[in-house]
């Protein structure tokens, strides 16, 4: 079996079809040829050989059998990937069509992580949708950068809004640094009158009531880090979210509930749920926030999307001065 580019280039667009990338993944989830013919309603044989017609595309064995069920080589974990990202883009070239036929241009998938600026990410959209002939179906999901970075990798997601750090893979990735959070303190309004007539003192911070988020997030993280250095045990939290809405009305409503957040997550906590942010200095180095993309050619929608994200964040920084 030849190896070369071209041969492999020439059977690939000769004989693969979409049903082959099916069957791949099917046999990645069941571990079984018996299994996958059960729940595509064919026979053994025909899985069996049409596994077989795609080992010979490839030039060499995509699973090796075992007492086990099947697993995938190392070139088959190559062809999975690869396979999900392509179905995942046939299910978006679908969505497209959806949304061209309703009236939209196409759909924009975005991935954001906690207490990125509901503002900032609402008016992007606006500026975007103003800047583009047709409306865009934006679709905002939610996780971590860890959650959502692979997500955009295999194109389930378009664009990733997250936190640019050491700890991040960026291979097959571009991106682009938007924003230096920094941290502040928040409480219910009479709560922070009292803070701020005293000294920044952590052992009496402790004792509060607090809500942080997740553990083993870089903010929760970052907050320990704090009491720390400062030589005080992190606190327990009453209540572990990174939902500002939730953060806001605990805060409002619990005369000893405090927590730290980005400051501009403050600033519109301050604005829509009553609370106050205590004047202390405080300091961290929490990654900054990040806009990732797919390392090649960007769809126009996407890169508008992109610059008026990067545009606002831009003005919000010469508004701070």
């Amino acid at each position: 079996m030849s190896f070369s580019i071209d041969d492999v280039t020439r059977r690939l667009n000769t004989r693969l079809k979409m049903r082959h990338l099916v069957l791949l993944l099917q046999i990645r989830q069941h571990g079984s040829l018996t299994r996958v013919a059960e729940h595509m309603a064919t026979s053994q044989p025909a899985v069996t050989n049409a596994l077989a017609e795609m080992e010979s595309m490839f030039g060499a064995p995509l699973f090796d059998r075992t007492p086990r069920g099947m697993t995938p080589t190392a070139l088959g974990n190559v062809v999975l990937a690869r396979a999900q990202a392509m179905l995942h883009d046939l299910d978006h070239l679908a969505r497209d069509i959806e949304a061209v036929v309703a009236g939209h241009a196409t759909r924009v998938h975005v991935g954001v992580i906690p207490f990125v600026s509901g503002r900032t990410l609402a008016a992007a959209i606006r500026l975007t949708q103003s800047r583009l002939p047709q409306r865009v179906t934006m679709t905002i999901h939610e996780g971590t950068s860890d959650a959502l970075l692979p997500q955009l990798r295999d194109h389930t997601l378009d664009i990733v809004i997250g936190r640019a750090s050491s700890a991040v893979d960026v291979s097959q990735l571009r991106f682009e640094v938007l924003h230096q959070q920094k941290p502040r303190l928040i409480a219910s309004r009479r709560l922070a009158a009292r803070l701020a007539r005293g000294k920044l003192d952590w052992e009496k911070l402790v004792e509060l009531d607090w809500i942080l988020g997740a553990p083993h997030t870089p903010i929760r993280e970052q907050i320990s880090d704090l009491f720390l250095h400062a030589g005080v045990a992190p606190p327990v939290p009453i209540v572990e979210s990174y939902t500002s809405r939730l953060i806001g009305e605990m805060i409002s409503t619990n005369e000893n509930a405090v927590s730290i957040v980005p400051a501009d997550i403050a600033e519109e906590l301050v604005h829509f749920a009553g609370v106050a942010i205590v004047p202390y200095t405080l300091d961290w180095t929490l990654p900054p926030v990040a806009m990732f993309t797919r390392a090649g050619v960007l769809r126009d929608v996407d890169a508008t999307f992109g610059q008026s994200l990067r545009e606002l964040y831009q003005e919000a920084e010469k508004a701070r001065g």
